[in-house]
């Protein structure tokens, strides 16, 4: 007589979703997870409610258990729906990639790069990127987004872009690769007409506290860094006027408000003085910004436009260091 194998639910549940699972039904899963109301869900659909009810459950015998509970706030997602909503972001976001790319392909362009760059990018370093990207034969499509550190890495993490160039990443990013290419001396700006007044004494962190101060949105590499400049200096981070990383609003508020002050790379605040009406105060600081860096995940790693483009950046940041002050 045959022994009875063992069961392994890993593998059972493997075969399941191989010979089960549709793409449509991670779709329909995304978009109860956006609406948390299966009659929303209907009604963009254009589907009566029991039909998204019979496909959820249809969906949660496949997992073999419940991805969402009703509760008095709607549709919430349960442990295993969080994991399983998790999974179906990525898989729809490489989908979508790759329709992109394959798009790309057929209009006679040899592929797509999706690029996140921080506003504090070197000019030297961003124009090295695109003149790259786009000087390429055959030409490639390129898709560039704007964003802090912590939001470029998690859009990396979703797949939603291929690399990005922004400050070092301190944070749990299982599979994501960083290499500091580039040190960025920081200056104290404010608008030029106020360097002379607020200059006055030497560098004192609890006067400068009291200023009207711009800084980055909390929780971002950036900030953290100014929070730490503060209470190492024994002074209370002060709490901003503005929280952002947009050039302009700074920009506005340095010429508007003669109290304003933010903290910038060196190198960035002098590509862009003469233009911005900003100024560096006359003080060293003695720490240093957290490096420029390039991030990509490590399955993208070896890709031959990632990798082309990282040597590229690398190679500029080099020559950049080189370059006398």
């Amino acid at each position: 007589m045959a022994m009875p194998s063992a069961r392994d639910p890993a593998t059972e549940l493997h075969h399941a979703l191989l010979s089960r699972l549709k793409l449509r039904q991670l779709a329909l899963l995304q978009t109860i997870d956006r609406h948390r109301s299966l009659g929303r869900v209907a009604a963009e659909m254009q589907l009566s409610q029991p039909a998204i009810t019979k496909a959820l459950h249809e969906i949660e015998d496949i997992f073999g258990s419940a991805l969402f509970v009703r509760s008095a706030r709607g549709m919430t997602p349960t442990p295993v729906g969080d994991a399983v909503l998790h999974y179906a972001r990525r898989w729809l976001a490489e989908l979508e990639a790759t329709t992109r790319v394959l798009t790309s392909i057929g209009a006679g362009r040899s592929g797509r790069l999706r690029l996140g760059l921080t506003q504090q990018v070197p000019q030297q370093l961003m124009s090295a990127a695109l003149t790259h990207l786009l000087d390429r034969s055959p030409r490639i499509s390129v898709v560039v987004r704007e964003g802090t550190t912590d939001e470029l890495v998690a859009n990396v993490l979703a797949r939603e872009i291929d690399c990005a160039i922004g400050r070092s990443y301190d944070g749990d990013a299982g599979g994501l690769v960083q290499q500091a290419i580039y040190a960025q001396e920081p200056c104290l700006i404010v608008g030029a007409r106020n360097v002379k007044r607020l200059s006055r004494g030497p560098l004192d962190w609890a006067k400068l506290a009291q200023l009207d101060w711009i800084l980055p949105p909390p929780n971002t590499p950036m900030r953290r860094t100014y929070n730490a400049v503060f209470v190492g200096a024994g002074v209370q981070p002060p709490l901003p006027i503005l929280e952002t990383t947009s050039l302009r609003s700074i920009e506005t508020v340095l010429r508007q408000e003669p109290n304003a002050v933010t903290i910038f790379a060196r190198d960035v605040m002098e590509e862009m003085a003469r233009a911005s009406g900003w100024a560096a105060l006359p003080y060293r600081l003695n720490w240093s910004l957290p490096p420029v860096s390039f991030f990509t995940l490590e399955d993208l790693d070896g890709h031959p436009a990632v990798q082309a483009l990282r040597e590229v950046v690398v190679a500029t940041a080099r020559r950049m260091k080189q370059q006398p002050a």
